[in-house]
């Protein structure tokens, strides 16, 4: 295990955990039913595993697969090919993945710049394409000879014309800055009830309020391409409802998992490497001491660094089995 730093508060694996957690995994090698899966985490190759799922089981799909670039997933390199490569290994678990959602599902893929013109026309196939996200990410380090690459999209997308969309619970919170008044005197689309004047925003295309999980965040792991939960909450919370079964087929460390779980929903993984299944179930028992998902409060997503109940909160261990 690595030594942190005191104020570090990124959740480690350890050889216990590793004994704790394993034994829960479950790995398909046979047709299962819907029982036998949900909310567990399944370690296994993707290809292994989708023939096995059942059919019409998912509510709400969230992929965020390795993108096309060369990089170590805990030993597990993916390597960087040309883009009809590419693309040809998305349509082949993209194709998959089809017969398992309802006909009512929703669907966010995650992309890159690069990946996104190799998705797009993938998605195209099999989908009805709503609309792109694109997010930006703070972290990273700038070009000499380039933009510095500080945004990532999702894209939207759907089974069919009937589908949830709850656009009330995923409102943005914004601090207004200029507040203005009707003739009467009362808060023109704001409210002044506190001594900083805020409004709820409908939610757009375009989302600057997320922050990439970092070394004194409780939720970050040493996973290298972990997704926030406040960003996972927001696509949850829009395109499914409460006891719905949300599905990840690459689930790395488990923000979709544990998300799903703080949020009322089931949920389904698929991870091919063992450390990050077990990373993926420490995270869901940490769950139980505490469901709250940072920037998210009250109901509502807060601009980034305008609630403070959400900073400092103490790092919470995982009770010991009796």
């Amino acid at each position: 295990m690595k030594v942190r730093a005191p104020k570090n508060r990124t959740i480690d694996l350890t050889d216990e955990d590793r004994d704790r957690f394993s034994p829960g995994l479950i790995s398909l090698n046979g047709d299962r039913s819907t029982a036998d899966i949900l909310n567990k985490t399944i370690c296994q190759d993707v290809f292994g595993a989708l023939r096995h799922l059942p059919q019409t089981f998912v509510d709400l799909l969230i992929v965020d697969p390795p993108y096309n670039l060369t990089k170590d997933f805990n030993g597990k390199r993916f390597k960087q090919c040309d883009r009809a490569t590419y693309a040809d290994w998305l349509d082949r678990w993209i194709a998959q993945l089809i017969p398992l959602l309802k006909p009512s599902a929703s669907a966010y893929f995650c992309a890159d710049w690069a990946t996104s013109t190799a998705m797009y026309p993938v998605l195209e196939k099999y989908f009805l394409i709503k609309n792109r996200i694109t997010w930006e990410r703070e972290k990273g380090r700038g070009a000499q000879a380039n933009w510095k690459n500080a945004s990532e999209d999702i894209w939207f997308c759907t089974v069919s014309e009937h589908y949830t969309f709850n656009v009330d619970a995923v409102k943005l919170k914004r601090q207004v800055m200029a507040p203005y008044r009707n003739s009467t005197g009362q808060p023109k689309d704001w409210d002044d009830s506190g001594s900083e004047h805020y409004r709820l925003t409908h939610p757009s295309n375009l989302w600057t309020d997320i922050t990439v999980p970092f070394w004194s965040m409780s939720e970050n792991t040493d996973h290298p391409t972990q997704k926030p939960e406040k960003l996972v909450a927001k696509l949850i919370l829009a395109s499914s409802k409460p006891n719905d079964v949300v599905f990840d087929p690459f689930l790395g460390s488990g923000t979709t998992s544990v998300v799903a779980k703080k949020l009322g929903r089931r949920y389904v993984g698929i991870e091919q490497d063992v450390d990050y299944c077990c990373l993926a179930e420490k995270r869901l028992a940490l769950v139980n001491l505490d469901p709250s998902i940072q920037g998210y409060a009250d109901g509502v997503f807060w601009e980034r660094n305008t609630l403070a109940a959400q900073r400092h909160r103490p790092k919470k261990t995982i009770p010991t089995e009796a």
